[in-house]
C-alpha cells in the first residue's frame, strides 16, 4: 500500500482464507447444542459466470475431482445459473458428515482460485435446518474471509430471520470469523443447498 493510497483511505483487500472453510465442522457442533439446527449435508459455491475454453475445462476438472469421491456415492455435482447470471456447483453429502462437504467446497474454491478464476468467486455456503425444518445457511465470504448467518422466512416472501440470525452470530462467534458489517450479510435468496 503506497502514500496516496493511505491518503485516500484505500486500504488493501482483505486476502481469502479458504482454511477457515475447515472450522465449520466443529461449528456445526456449537450451532446444534446452542440453536437445535443440524446440518444438511448440502452446500454450495457460487462465483460469476466466466466464459471460455480455460473455464470450462475447470468446471469439468471441479466435477471429475468431486463426482469421483468415493465418498458420494455416486451422486454428481450440479451446476445452475441463478436469475443474476450467477454459477452455483451444489454438493450433497450424508447430513453427518459434514466434514466430508467442506473438504468438497474447500476443494471447488482452491481449484477455481489456482486456476486464476480467484476474483470470480463470491461465496460459499453450508445448509442447516431445526426440527421445524427451518433453513439456515452458515454464508463465507470469499473476498472478506469471514462467515455471517442466512435464515429466510419460510414461505414464498423474501423476508429474512434477524432475530436467529443474531442468535446464530452469538454463538458462533467464537468458533468462527463471523462479519462484523451487518450490511454485508447478503441475502442468497433460492440458494442450492439452502
Amino acid at each position: 500500500m503506497g502514500l496516496l493510497d493511505a491518503i485516500l483511505g484505500r486500504s488493501k483487500p482483505v486476502r481469502p482464507d479458504l482454511d477457515q472453510l475447515f472450522a465449520v465442522p466443529s461449528a456445526a457442533l456449537t450451532l446444534q447444542a446452542a440453536t437445535g439446527f443440524t446440518p444438511t449435508g448440502r452446500g454450495s459455491v457460487c462465483f460469476a459466470g466466466v466464459e471460455g475454453g480455460g473455464f470450462a475445462r475447470l468446471q469439468e476438472d471441479v466435477r471429475e475431482l468431486l463426482d469421483a469421491d468415493t465418498g458420494r456415492g455416486g451422486i454428481p455435482v450440479e451446476f445452475s445459473r441463478d436469475a443474476y447470471g450467477y454459477t452455483w456447483l451444489l454438493a450433497d453429502h450424508p447430513a453427518d458428515d459434514t466434514a466430508a462437504l467442506v473438504n468438497d467446497l474447500h476443494a471447488v474454491n482452491t481449484l477455481l482460485q489456482d486456476g486464476g478464476f480467484g476474483p470470480h468467486l463470491l461465496c460459499s455456503l453450508i445448509g442447516f435446518q431445526d426440527a421445524e425444518e427451518r433453513a439456515l445457511a452458515l454464508v463465507y465470504l470469499y473476498k472478506r474471509g469471514t462467515f455471517y448467518p442466512f435464515a429466510p422466512l419460510p414461505g414464498d416472501a423474501e423476508k429474512r430471520d434477524n432475530q436467529l440470525e443474531l442468535q446464530v452470530r452469538g454463538a458462533l462467534g467464537d468458533d468462527l470469523r463471523v462479519e462484523k458489517d451487518l450490511s454485508r450479510w447478503f441475502p442468497v435468496w433460492g440458494a442450492p443447498g439452502l
